[in-house]
């Protein structure tokens, strides 16, 4: 059973899976096509959401679309996804949300009761993050051109302190992981595949306001902050050490997993540093804030399994080295390749 495609030998001339699954050829998507033609120093900053002033407040503001597939899975569903993932993004500018809005591009022939499970669950998402939707927009497809329901969500926040961003990562910060990994993407690929793994596995979807704003009441000078979405914990430190111009160590036996979802990713050859998360985020710290960060976000129910799992070098920029459990390490790169698709 194959889960990831071979490196491409040359750049595609037209879009594949890949192009959506977070690694390298996300990457290159963006920096050839979008990033050349958009331009500005607020989409440069290469951060979750866009921060910038306007009217005297200082605002965040993102947008993402869900794909994934099954619409309904362990733990969620793509509705309550595409609310935390929102929320998430800004909460990672260190901005409180405010307000959301929903734009749903639905399939004929989907049953108006899955909708109404899904919207029901996107209310109550909405309510535990202390936002509200307020504006949206409606589309349908023919039959066999929408896989059921894709849902568009964009936010915008109240960035209520200092500067969070990858620019900021220095060498001698400390790499804080908020909680076990692994969980969604397993989760979402049982449902896909029926397949029944040694225990139950849930996705972490979850709103991470409540952990950061708990770190910065706390006083906390938080560096850059990164929701562990596609491509996992992998593409999130390969993208913060390319901006930030560092590299990284990180020890492997300080990263969480649990073990039916070890158990998982063994059977299926999966690496669970490469798997989505949408309930976990990465933080960087100087090294003297360190107890207090993990202090803080031990206390929060969400991020009660924080961990310190390595920390910024200055040497090789760009390059993330992961100490393996057997004593070795290995350059932990961004995937070539789609591993799993349609996981958010």
């Amino acid at each position: 059973m194959g889960f990831t495609c071979p490196a491409p030998s040359a750049a595609p001339a037209r879009i594949t899976l890949a192009h959506g699954g977070g690694g390298r050829m996300t990457q290159r998507l963006i920096d050839t096509v979008f990033r050349p033609a958009f331009t500005n120093a607020a989409l440069d900053a290469a951060h979750d959401g866009a921060a910038f002033s306007a009217g005297g407040a200082r605002l965040a503001f993102t947008t993402d679309s869900y794909v994934v597939r099954p619409l309904f899975f362990p733990g969620g569903n793509i509705g309550d996804l595409a609310v935390n993932g929102t929320v998430n993004d800004l909460a990672m500018c260190g901005a409180r949300p405010v307000a959301l809005s929903a734009a749903f591009l639905l399939e004929e022939g989907l049953h108006i009761g899955e909708l109404e499970v899904v919207v029901a669950s996107m209310r109550n998402a909405a309510r535990a993050a202390g936002v509200s939707i307020v504006a949206g927009d409606t589309k349908v497809v023919e039959h066999g051109k929408g896989d059921g329901m894709f849902i568009t969500t964009s936010g915008i926040g109240l960035v209520e302190y200092g500067e969070i961003a990858p620019r900021r990562v220095r060498p001698g910060d400390a790499v804080i992981v908020s909680g076990d990994l692994g969980a969604h993407g397993i989760a979402i690929l049982s449902m896909r595949d029926g397949l029944d793994f040694d225990g139950a596995v849930a996705s972490d979807t979850a709103p991470l306001w409540a952990p950061v704003s708990a770190l910065l009441t706390a006083g906390i000078d938080l560096h850059c902050l990164r929701d562990l979405t596609r491509g996992g914990l992998a593409s999130a430190l390969n993208e913060i050490a390319v901006a930030a111009g560092v590299s990284m160590v990180i020890d492997e036996t300080a990263i969480e997993t649990a073990p039916a979802v070890c158990a998982a990713c063994e059977l299926l050859g999966l690496d669970p540093l490469y798997v989505a998360n949408e309930g976990r985020f990465v933080a960087f710290v100087a090294a003297d804030d360190l107890p207090r960060t993990l202090e803080t976000l031990r206390r929060m129910r969400v991020s009660r399994h924080a961990a310190l799992v390595g920390h910024v070098k200055k040497a090789d920029p760009g390059v993330v080295t992961v100490r393996s459990r057997i004593g070795g390490s290995r350059v932990l790169d961004l995937l070539s390749g789609e591993q799993l698709p349609r996981i958010c």
